[in-house]
């Protein structure tokens, strides 16, 4: 669709559902936000290994911020012509579906309770990267499900009576927020359980076998762009045109996707992709993964995933009582000059390393907070690194990165980022890109989706003393892997 052919007064709706708030966007044809509403949301830690999310609290704060935004943008509520949703991808829920009622928390992506029971299926581990484009770990659903139907008895009853609805919590939002209660889930958040081909584009029989996942419990896979029902906004119905992965939308925040260019969004995790459009590449170390589907056709990229970013510094808060990180770290990122290695196991160490039981710690603990702060900064960006070079077996060297995301603000990461990888860094002024691409995709991927002011850029410089760093903590890593 050509934006000349797009009404100045259509708006667009965008729910972004992420680890710590749900937010409700209204963007123009030509990606201008109109408004936006924003609600807390609770993670809870019930165990070691434990990451939940309260089922209902998260459908009632994505209501929130629709009621919210309709209180927001007044008259101008009957302007919004389509809305689009993006979800955390891995996460996983079941219900009932005769009363709408979760029968578990949303477990999170973040979880690994389960990754003991899936050790066995180790011998397996090439068949299933081959099929899914994923690696066996507890973060993605199949084990999450797996380990639900195993200890809550009302899963069975639910099971028997033909009630049971279970998958990722994409499909529990479409369930609970459109007036049809659809049940359907899109192909980017169901390519995130490892129990979906990527060449079937559907749940893969072998696999619902492998893991004793029943089919009929599962939603209907549809492309991202797709309609999922409508959902209420004031009076008005609006069609729910698009539904995907939060990563897969922050790659089409603005616009067209460059082949030339690493893709890395932050948050609770960080994330980086390496398109190759229509292409699947399996690499030995790195996820396949699918970022979008329409009727005529399908996006790819290579990814790596890092899963303590932001939960690291949480962490570090928690665990080592350092406060006020978020308002202190700039600073300490400027200051902290030498600081110890971190090796960094929050929430398992994935890409490029995989080892679900990874252990946490400083290279030593006689350090200030000054240092071990800007030490779990560092071991984010070696990852990211390590991913980086790891795509570059498999690819073309990228010409430059596109970093995104909440951690994205801080200069000091962006900096050492360049500084290590060689490559020029861009950070767009708006850094929390979900809302922004699911807008993109929304619109029908416009060929004119111009930033409103133009972001920075971090040139590479000399720094041997974050490269000598980096040599010891990538030696420290293999060795660790060698043993």
């Amino acid at each position: 669709m050509s934006i000349d052919f797009l009404s100045s007064k259509e708006l667009f709706l965008t729910i972004d559902q992420g680890g710590h708030a749900t937010r409700a966007i209204a963007f123009n044809g030509q990606g201008v936000m109109i408004a936006e509403t924003h609600q807390d949301i609770q993670v809870q830690h019930p165990r070691e290994d434990y990451v939940e999310h309260d089922a209902q609290e998260l459908v009632n704060s994505v209501q929130t911020v629709l009621n919210k935004m309709v209180e927001t943008l007044g008259d101008r509520v009957s302007d919004v012509i389509a809305a689009g949703m993006a979800t955390q991808r891995s996460n996983i829920v079941c219900w009932d579906k005769r009363s709408g009622k979760a029968l578990t928390p949303i477990i999170s992506w973040q979880d690994r309770r389960n990754h003991q029971w899936l050790k066995q299926f180790k011998p397996r581990a090439e068949e299933i990267h081959k099929t899914t484009g994923l690696f066996l770990s507890p973060h993605y659903g199949a084990s999450k499900l797996r380990w639900c139907l195993e200890n809550y008895p009302e899963l069975q009853d639910a099971l028997d009576s033909g009630d049971l609805c279970m998958g990722p919590m994409a499909s529990y939002f479409v369930f609970s927020i459109t007036k049809e209660h659809n049940f359907l889930t899109d192909v980017v958040n169901a390519s995130r359980t490892q129990l979906w081909s990527l060449h079937t584009s559907d749940w893969d029989p072998a696999l619902l076998k492998l893991f004793d996942i029943p089919l009929q419990a599962l939603p209907l896979c549809k492309p991202s762009a797709s309609c999922f029902g409508h959902i209420q906004l004031a009076d008005k119905d609006i069609p729910l045109n698009l539904v995907t992965g939060d990563q897969s939308a922050a790659m089409f925040a603005y616009g067209h996707i460059q082949p030339d260019t690493a893709y890395i969004n932050t948050g609770t995790g960080a994330f980086v992709s390496r398109p190759s459009g229509p292409l699947k590449i399996f690499g030995r170390r790195l996820l396949t993964s699918l970022i979008n589907q329409s009727e005529h056709e399908s996006q790819y990229v290579l990814e790596g995933t890092v899963n303590g970013a932001g939960s690291a510094l949480s962490w570090l808060a928690e665990e080592h009582n350092v406060t006020d990180i978020e308002n202190r770290l700039a600073d300490w990122l400027e200051q902290v000059t030498s600081p110890p290695l971190f090796f960094n196991g929050i929430s398992g160490l994935a890409a490029p390393f995989w080892i679900a039981d990874f252990p946490t710690r400083f290279e030593t603990e006689n350090c200030s907070d000054a240092e071990k702060a800007v030490a779990v900064i560092e071991s984010v960006v070696f990852l990211l690194c390590a991913n980086i070079e790891e795509m570059q077996k498999l690819s073309s060297p990228p010409e430059q990165i596109q970093i995104t995301g909440g951690l994205a603000i801080q200069d000091g990461l962006c900096q050492r980022l360049a500084d290590l990888t060689g490559l020029p860094v861009y950070r767009p002024v708006e850094c929390e890109a979900t809302a922004r691409g699911v807008a993109y995709l929304l619109v029908e991927e416009v060929d004119q989706w111009p930033e409103q002011e133009p972001g920075v850029w971090f040139e590479p410089a000399n720094n041997p003393g974050l490269e000598e760093r980096y040599t010891r903590w990538t030696q420290t890593m293999l060795a660790i892997m060698r043993n």
